[in-house]
């Protein structure tokens, strides 16, 4: 049975609507690859920069578990076990396999993952087996001819797809595959990439379709500029205030996002023990990929 939205509100310190909760999270860099190219994303391996998509290296599923005990000797408060990348989740098996193992283990543990939601239709069953709570989908666009702008490609079954009919692919699995999960309990929160050349208009209807599937909150990041999407502007507060303000209409709208990496640890814009954990100083470099 997942984790109710009321109980990730207290415990998990990204839903800790309101007070700051002193929670913290780990996240488990164990999926290296991914199954879309978007425009905007520049996944890397490093130990300098501060956003989604970044890790200082790979880990396996029994390292993972074996980080985890780790963390949590020397960071009790740990609540949250969440993987996010490098890559998709869900492009290889290893995020499942590695939350299955944290189920046996730490059975009370809130668990975390985030995905572009290409693969999340057909692996629903799997997501909601291995016992994830909260659950983050990328959704830039639900209007093909948009989301074609956005993402260069898909791999889907081995085959390469572009243009608008990979969108109308990445589309219909991410909703169907919210469709599935939300059914069985399980928290949903949307992600999309504010781009003002781009999905600025969309963002409301983004906002209603996702919700009418069931997802519960809402997320609106920022464009940092970069990649193939250097030529658009990063959004500014008037049209960031205005993007929540209209997807408010239909979904709880999320404003406190760290843009973590993938392989953080710790309590979200407080005390990081990255270094203690993976032995690696984080140092932070402004810029941004999606998780």
């Amino acid at each position: 049975m997942s984790v109710s939205f009321e109980e990730l509100k207290s415990r998990h310190p990204c839903f800790a609507l309101g007070e700051k909760s002193n929670n913290g999270r780990i996240h488990l860099p164990v999926s290296p690859g991914c199954n879309i190219g978007c425009h905007f994303c520049k996944r890397d391996y490093n130990i300098t920069e501060e956003r989604p998509g970044v890790a200082s290296g790979i880990i396996s599923p029994q390292e993972a578990l074996e980080t985890v005990k780790r963390a949590v000797k020397i960071m009790p408060q740990i609540q949250v076990v969440g993987v996010a990348g490098p890559g998709d989740t869900l492009a290889t098996p290893y995020a499942l396999d590695t939350f299955e193992l944290i189920k046996k283990e730490f059975p009370d543990m809130i668990k975390c993952m985030s995905t572009n939601g290409l693969m999340l239709k057909e692996l629903a069953d799997r997501v909601i087996e291995v016992g994830i709570d909260s659950l983050t989908v990328t959704v830039n666009a639900v209007d093909p001819k948009i989301q074609a702008r956005i993402n260069e490609y898909i791999i889907w079954h081995g085959k390469r797809y572009e243009g608008e009919e990979a969108a109308k692919i990445l589309i219909e699995n991410q909703l169907e595959g919210i469709r599935k999960v939300t059914e069985s309990n399980v928290t949903v929160k949307v992600n999309t990439v504010l781009i003002p050349q781009i999905n600025k208009d969309h963002i409301e209807t983004i906002a209603k379709t996702v919700s009418q599937h069931g997802a519960s909150i809402y997320n609106i990041i920022p464009l940092i500029p970069q990649h193939h999407l250097d030529w658009c502007t990063e959004p500014g507060c008037e049209e960031l205030y205005e993007a929540r303000r209209e997807a408010e209409k239909y979904i709880k709208v999320f404003r406190h996002c760290q843009r973590c990496r993938a392989d953080a640890v710790g309590v979200p814009g407080g005390k990081d023990i990255s270094k203690q954990i993976y032995l690696k100083e984080i140092k932070v470099k402004q810029t941004f990929s999606h998780g």
